[in-house]
């Protein structure tokens, strides 16, 4: 008797659990369709309601950093994008500790990484940038078709050549000496996600501005252009849209 009084509670315990575990196709697809929708906030939710049940699910522990520094960029206040792209990083780190040889996993902390380096300034953003190239060049030999890595490692070029003398300074400590970084670089960097992704919108952004930065305002706003007629594939980018006509009207 004292035996059946046992079990009872504790399959009323594993039943339940067992159910909402089997559940996990539906939350991924649940979260697929919210990021259909740009609805970046439901769809975090439903991979960190994944992370319940499987908290070293890959997937959604990469996936859940992604969306922390997509979503912390929105945030209103520095103190706001801080928070969310701490998470992000940790999420990332994660992420790392569980598959170190994953390209999704190098991509998303040098995402998370290049976030927290737009906020931050002197050494602690020095060490960032020291490690956002690393984690992207890392996800590239590990995936030559991530094309989200190539804009990361495009973008790390296109900052780098631009450092003032302070930051440049910084960056030899870090490093030891001043990395190779150039306009050029970072250009063929957007160029290469640009070829294994032609809808990504934000590339483009990055590359007119490569582009107007090297001179060449009429290919910058040809890019410009292109991107305005290409339809939506993120939530971001409406507001990258609008930047684009911005700068249109500004290179005319």
């Amino acid at each position: 008797m004292y035996k059946k009084a046992f079990i009872l509670p504790l399959l009323l315990f594993i039943i339940p659990f067992k159910h909402q575990a089997q559940d996990i196709p539906r939350l991924y697809k649940d979260a697929l369709q919210f990021e259909a929708k740009f609805n970046d906030k439901e769809a975090l939710q439903k991979y960190l309601e994944i992370l319940r049940f499987q908290p070293n699910n890959p997937a959604a522990v990469c996936k859940s950093s992604e969306l922390y520094a997509l979503l912390g960029r929105r945030q209103p206040t520095k103190e706001k994008q801080w928070d969310y792209y701490k998470l992000a990083k940790s999420y990332a780190e994660h992420a790392l500790r569980i598959s170190p040889n994953s390209a999704e996993a190098n991509f998303v902390m040098a995402f998370a990484l290049g976030r927290i380096a737009i906020i931050s300034s002197g050494e602690e953003r020095m060490n960032a940038v020291k490690e956002i190239r690393t984690y992207a060049e890392k996800a590239v030999q590990l995936d030559p078709k991530q094309y989200k890595a190539y804009h990361v490692l495009g973008r790390w070029h296109y900052e780098v050549s631009d450092l003032n003398s302070v930051e440049r300074w910084l960056l030899k400590m870090a490093y030891g000496s001043l990395p190779t970084s150039s306009l050029a670089l970072a250009i063929r960097n957007y160029e290469k996600s640009k070829q294994l992704n032609p809808a990504f919108l934000l590339n483009y952004l990055e590359l007119a501005k490569a582009y107007n930065r090297k001179g060449d305002e009429k290919k910058a706003i040809e890019f410009l252009n292109t991107m305005i007629k290409l339809p939506p594939s993120s939530s971001n980018d409406a507001a990258i849209k609008t930047e684009g006509m911005k700068l249109i009207e500004k290179w005319k």
